[in-house]
């Protein structure tokens, strides 16, 4: 590749800074891709090799130019047969090997003990120990603000929330510019060029249907969910990856900004701007998840902080004499008009992805280059004054609170003095400065500030899902924080208050996409929902029954929530359960717990009885303290959310048509990071 001086270059984008859909929805790994070294080397596939050895070095070159954004971390696989210890040994030194001198610390064995003591939720149930070995992690959609950031300050012009309507062409029916919409006016405009780079990833067909309406299309979408789980799921420190699930794909556990980020899935899908998670997807990856962790980690739905799918721009080469397969990593393509495409291909690779497409446009365009190549050691914006204990400074001198500071260094790196310099005062001898827009999160009113004058947003879901990241790890924290946000991004870019009820409005739909329930499940059907046990949603013996009577939440509501019980249901198993408990000890007999159901308007088979007695019964002594009552009534209390909500699915699929049962589509590169 060679670096272009002297050369405006302009950048456009229907939500620059992460496309809508997928560069901020991507599975936040850096990585070579240990399940694809294996594949070369049991197949003997040379190329495959080959994309391997190409990731793993920009891996390297990702974590020297963007320290504050990413960083190395050790992922666990587990292992429970012995004649795997040798195998995924021999695996992990391979992929140690093939990266080189990269000062990325080596892969290791863990005993069964060491491996329980790393990863404390794991099931220990026949595990003989573990590998441990390394990648990266990064922030996606920060590391697509600081791209973008460094580009202006090498000369870039760019332009966020404007799309590209008409493709423009000279008499010899070449391109020559671009017709585009700024999507937040509706204003149209001209833009010339000399050349046009189509880089917009499963958008990628549409632009070049604008070029030639006739052309085949390349992209072959593949949907990838992830889900936000509370940060009890994983260590802060280890994730957690099993590359052989029940269906063959790959599902993983990874700390990321606080909280558990696990999936993926791998399923054909339709290109659209905000793709959203199936619950059949989503209790996919809780099954899976299950699999893995210890029992005394019980898996609820109620614990899923956000899910969210993304797009993955798999493609086929347009000029291959066959159009059977997928291309591997990614392709370049120049149409007769002189429009080029760069599509495919993964996050990690990025840089070098652009360098060879530049390389193509200094030939396609007849480009003068005044020197060579430099993007290998240009650091992005903020990585000059980034050090690990910045941090500290930024406590002392601002008075920010610890968590607060870190998250600004790590997000920002030296700009994060700009950032800290706008906050308000709190009123608080400590913290000083620094008031939070969650009290869950570490994010403060500076950043909104900042965002709207120095990173380009325009909206309010650019602040909450790709400047904060909030969206991304509790929708229902991004839904509390919004009125907030949108009232300093009022204040800063003088919104009156129909601007105001339309970005409410709008970023509330956004949040539907990534995992917040409404009335019913994020689509406003019509569908009645009520209480649990209300009419309509259970049968009329469950509609008088305790879950009925006392209910104050929506069925939704009851089938979200990560409290399993409210503060009335627990007053009343503790009245009814100590009327039983008649010497005081804690205890009641098993055989008393059918009257205690009895007095709930809970009715229980026997069979069914028995077998919970017998599940909850820890020490078989014939007797059930309250902590192992609760285990009974959050069983019951479940199940009883469980059939409502799929009764109100039921109704969503018939009134909407939508289908929640798609079926994973197996393509040749997951992009889930093994």
């Amino acid at each position: 590749m060679t670096l272009i001086i002297h050369l405006i270059v302009a950048l456009s984008s229907s939500s620059w800074f992460s496309i809508v859909g997928t560069s901020s929805r991507s599975t936040k790994l850096v990585h070579g891709g240990v399940r694809y070294l294996e594949k070369a080397v049991r197949e003997l596939d040379i190329e495959q090799y080959k994309l391997v050895k190409e990731a793993l070095n920009e891996r390297a070159n990702f974590l020297k130019i963007a320290p504050y954004l990413s960083y190395q971390l050790p992922i666990m696989l587990p292992i429970y047969k012995w004649w795997q210890v040798p195998y995924y040994w021999a695996g992990s030194k391979a992929y140690d090997l093939l990266a080189g001198h990269q000062g990325m610390e080596s892969s290791y064995f863990l005993t069964k003990g060491k491996a329980l003591e790393a990863f404390p939720m794991l099931k220990n149930d026949k595990l003989v120990g573990a590998m441990v070995y390394y990648d990266g992690q990064h922030n996606d959609s920060r590391m697509n603000v600081a791209l973008g950031l460094t580009a202006v300050q090498y000369g870039a012009v760019i332009a966020n929330h404007v799309e590209v309507v008409e493709l423009m062409k000279d008499e010899n029916k070449r391109l020559c510019g671009a017709r585009v919409k700024d999507t937040l006016t509706g204003k149209e405009f001209n833009v010339k060029a000399k050349g046009i780079i189509n880089a917009t990833g499963p958008f990628t067909d549409g632009i070049r249907q604008l070029d030639d309406p006739s052309i085949q299309t390349i992209v072959s979408p593949s949907a990838g969910v992830h889900i936000i789980l509370p940060n009890y799921y994983s260590p802060g420190n280890m994730g957690l990856l099993d590359p052989a699930t029940s269906d063959g794909r790959v599902i993983f556990f990874l700390p990321w900004q606080g909280n558990t980020i696990a999936g993926t899935t791998d399923s054909a899908t339709e290109v659209t701007p905000n793709p959203m998670a199936t619950e059949d997807e989503i209790n996919w990856i809780l099954g899976e998840v299950k699999n893995y962790l210890n029992p005394d980690v019980k898996v609820r739905r109620g614990d899923v902080l956000a899910a969210w799918s993304g797009i993955r721009p798999l493609v086929r080469d347009p000029a291959a004499k066959s159009t059977e397969g997928l291309v591997r990593n990614h392709m370049i393509n120049v149409s007769q008009s002189g429009l080029l495409t760069i599509a495919g291909g993964k996050w990690t690779t990025y840089r070098a992805m652009a360098a060879e497409t530049i390389d193509e446009a200094i030939k396609e365009f007849n480009l003068k280059p005044t020197r060579d190549c430099s993007t290998e050691r240009v650091k992005l914006i903020g990585s000059h004054g980034y050090s690990k204990t910045m941090f500290i400074r930024l406590i002392q001198q601002f008075g920010l609170e610890t968590e607060i500071a870190q998250h600004l260094a790590n997000s920002y790196g030296d700009r994060a003095w700009a950032v800290a310099s706008l906050a308000h005062s709190t009123g608080k001898r400590w913290p000083v400065f620094g008031r939070r827009i969650s009290a869950q999160y570490p994010y403060i009113e500076a950043e909104v500030r900042y965002a709207v004058h120095r990173e380009y947003a325009c909206t309010a879901v650019d602040v909450l899902a790709r400047r904060l990241r909030l969206a991304f790890l509790n929708v229902h924290a991004a839904l509390d924080a919004l009125p907030r946000v949108v009232e300093i991004m009022a204040e800063e870019l003088h919104w009156d208050q129909d601007r105001q009820a339309k970005e409410t409005e709008e970023a509330k739909q956004f949040l539907t996409t990534m995992g917040l329930p409404v009335q019913p499940i994020a689509y406003p059907t019509g569908v009645q929902d009520g209480p649990v046990g209300a009419p309509g949603t259970e049968s009329k013996q469950e509609q008088r029954g305790f879950w009925g009577r006392l209910a104050t939440k929506s069925t939704t509501d009851s089938f979200y929530s990560r409290a399993q019980f409210n503060p009335e249901e627990l007053a009343e198993f503790h009245k009814v359960f100590g009327a039983l408990d008649h010497d005081g000890d804690g205890h009641i007999n098993g055989s008393d717990l059918e009257e205690v159901l009895s007095h709930l308007d809970m009715e229980v088979d026997s069979v069914m009885l028995k077998n919970i007695i017998d599940e909850v019964d820890l020490d078989k002594s014939g007797t059930v303290e309250f902590n192992e009552f609760l285990e009974v009534m959050g069983g019951l209390k479940e199940h009883a959310n469980r059939t409502a909500f799929s009764k109100i699915v039921d109704q969503v699929e018939e009134k909407r048509q939508v289908d929640y049962g798609i079926k994973a589509k197996t393509t040749d590169r997951s992009g889930g990071g093994a």
